[in-house]
């Protein structure tokens, strides 16, 4: 088998027959009449009508010998075979496809439509140019990409070799067209909130820190799709708004996490946490149903049907069930020796980060589709408070043991906001990187009024569910260490 270098030098000599010729491998434009899949799609209509079309695509295969080749062309919308035939051809064109053309060229056939003798829809090539020549090799098959991290670096390629990854992004893609068109169709206006900051707000997470040169000022990149701005919308006196954008989160890798994303949020006055569990259920099914085809799912171990009834499950009851912890009593310590005696990871020792790491345990075993409330005041921080005192009105959905979504009924009361963020501030001053940071213009705005408000927001982790996908596999271009 020859090596990369020899396939390249190769290649590189066939470039030169065709300079020698006076061709440029490399032309600006190449005749093409269509999509490959608009031919496709009516070709007995061009069959019948006998008249040449000019398709151009980059060739996957090339097969034959002698006075006739297959070469199979596509162009990203389809594939279709170009039959290179001596006799209908010039004697110099076959010669130049037989001495230049390799898989993986780009090349442009002009010929009629017909279809071969062993049923294939065809073009019956009469001129042939090349569009651009390669200089390495395609795969040889899917298994030549078989390493993760080549296939992540190759990202290309992956896509070129692999259909079905390619019409996952199609889906995703889909994903969000279906999000915005239920948004809209609700009356929600899209709008767009900024991405740099200088007090991150609305979700808990480590931020990604940068430099603005011209205001000699450190700001951040948003944790959130505008949460803290979209709510001062809503004191502008905007009823429903979203945003679909990217977030930045300086966190671990996992099947869930990635540290760039695209996340969907929405605000909508004068309703609740109630109004926004409707609206969500009714948003899931409707994207199930037209990305997917279908509301019933097998992920990640668990089967699940977003048509059926959603329940709903207390925060701290459901802990209680699955641990036996009473987390309304228990102190630290107690929740500690738990999560040591079910041998779960935790990170520090203040009281939010322990419960909702007993709560991420418990989580793993519920199949969905759930709505999780009742979650307590410390790990809510932005969310209006139920009777209780101890807990919020929040919702998040949950589904194959992840969360894909949280909602709040907003806090509005100025006064309860700033005590909420002032016990975050000690919390980050104590050392814990997640905590929220204390935004005092937002306080501000509430003092000025804020009316009763839902808002919820999910992401990129309900796609990768439902496709049973890591969500590393469904970024395009996932971030990688440089070589």
């Amino acid at each position: 088998m020859a090596s990369l270098e020899e396939i390249r030098s190769a290649r590189l000599q066939k470039l030169e027959i065709l300079k020698s010729k006076g061709i440029n491998p490399y032309p600006t434009k190449v005749p093409r009449d269509s999509d490959i899949a608009v031919v496709k799609g009516d070709f007995a209509r061009y069959e019948s009508e006998g008249a040449p079309v000019s398709l151009a695509g980059r060739v996957m295969t090339i097969r034959g010998q002698g006075a006739i080749l297959f070469a199979v062309i596509s162009d990203g919308t389809e594939r279709i075979q170009a039959i290179i035939k001596k006799d209908t051809l010039s004697e110099d064109d076959f010669s130049l496809f037989v001495d230049t053309v390799d898989m993986g060229d780009f090349i442009s056939v002009t010929g009629v439509p017909v279809t071969s003798k062993t049923g294939e829809q065809s073009v019956m090539a009469t001129t042939w140019i090349m569009a651009s020549k390669s200089l390495l090799p395609l795969p040889e098959k899917w298994a030549g990409l078989q390493d993760i991290e080549e296939r992540f670096r190759k990202r290309y390629l992956d896509l070129l070799m692999n259909p079905d990854l390619h019409d996952l992004f199609e889906k995703k893609s889909r994903f969000w067209d279906v999000t915005r068109t239920f948004m809209k169709e609700r009356g929600f206006l899209e709008v767009e909130t900024p991405t740099l900051e200088t007090t991150t707000g609305g979700a808990e997470a480590t931020p990604f820190k940068t430099h603005h040169n011209d205001y000699d000022l450190d700001v951040y990149l948003r944790i959130s799709v505008g949460e803290l701005w979209q709510k001062r919308l809503m004191a502008a006196g905007f009823s429903k708004t979203f945003e679909i954008g990217r977030v930045y989160r300086n966190e671990g890798t996992s099947p869930d996490h990635a540290q760039e994303f695209t996340n969907m949020e929405f605000y909508w006055s004068f309703a609740d946490y109630t109004d926004g569990m409707k609206l969500v259920r009714d948003m899931y099914i409707a994207i199930a149903r037209d990305v997917f085809g279908v509301t019933k799912f097998t992920s990640r171990g668990h089967t699940f049907d977003l048509a059926d009834e959603w329940g709903t499950i207390d925060y701290a009851e459901e802990i209680k069930n699955q641990t036996g912890v009473d987390i309304h009593n228990a102190t630290e310590s107690e929740i500690i020796n738990k999560l040591e005696e079910l041998s779960v990871k935790y990170d520090g020792k203040n009281r939010e980060r322990l419960m909702d790491t007993l709560w991420k345990y418990c989580r793993k075993n519920i199949s969905g589709p759930v709505f999780l409330i009742n979650h307590p005041i410390l790990v809510s921080p932005l969310a209006k408070s139920n009777p209780d005192n101890f807990s919020v009105q929040r919702f998040q959905p949950i589904i194959a043991g992840s969360e894909v979504g949280n909602g709040f009924s907003e806090l509005n009361d100025p006064v309860d906001q700033r005590e909420r963020f002032e016990i975050q501030q000690k919390l980050l001053s104590s050392g814990v990187d997640e905590a929220m940071m204390a935004d005092w213009e937002f306080v501000e705005m509430l003092e000025h009024g804020m009316p009763p408000t839902c808002g919820f927001g999910f992401g990129e982790r309900l796609f990768a569910i439902l496709a049973d996908k890591p969500l590393r596999e469904l970024q395009l271009f996932p971030l990688m260490r440089p070589r």
